[in-house]
């Protein structure tokens, strides 16, 4: 096998996995537990405003839609800044006070998942992708995988949260009376 195949194998492993995790979340969220209303209730109840239910479907579908884009390799930049773009919001909204590590529910995997994004956006999907059957790959461009994948990824995960998220006020400490 030589060097770029093997290259073409690894990103082949990376976005396989790191793309169906994504699109498995998409899915839950509209076939597992409490579907779309239970979602949305989610949603609502952590601030996201004005719907919960938009942010609930808009959340599914970009989990799942850029999970499976991810994974089989097309357009490879777009589907890692929505990836990005989801892990900004989840890191932010649910796991930022807890710390790093996902022991304890911290953003360590929103991390994780949003570097893997942005690397193979950046390296470009592989030979084994159809960005490369589609004559996208072959000509990829390095600068703009990365642009594309962190830039409009932060953007887009940021600007949701400035223009959505209101998080309920703290609770009152009673001082344990």
């Amino acid at each position: 096998m030589g060097s770029y195949d093997a290259i073409s194998v690894g990103l082949l492993i990376l976005r396989v996995v790191t793309g169906l995790s994504v699109a498995a979340h998409g899915w839950n969220k509209f076939f597992g537990g409490g579907k779309i209303p239970g979602t949305a209730n989610w949603f609502e109840g952590m601030g996201m405003r004005p719907n919960g239910k938009v942010h609930a479907i808009l959340a599914a579908s970009t989990e799942l839609g850029g999970g499976v884009l991810f994974a089989v390799g097309l357009l490879t930049p777009l589907a890692a800044a929505g990836i990005v773009g989801l892990m900004v919001v989840a890191g932010w909204t649910t796991h930022r006070d807890k710390g790093f590590f996902i022991v304890k529910g911290g953003w360590e995997y929103n991390l994780i998942l949003a570097t893997v994004a942005v690397g193979v956006a950046t390296i470009g999907p592989g030979r084994y992708s159809l960005d490369w059957v589609a004559g996208i790959e072959p000509a990829f461009d390095p600068n703009l995988g990365l642009a594309v994948s962190a830039g409009l990824g932060i953007v887009a995960g940021v600007g949701l949260l400035a223009a959505c998220y209101r998080p309920p006020a703290p609770e009152p400490d009673d001082g344990g009376t």
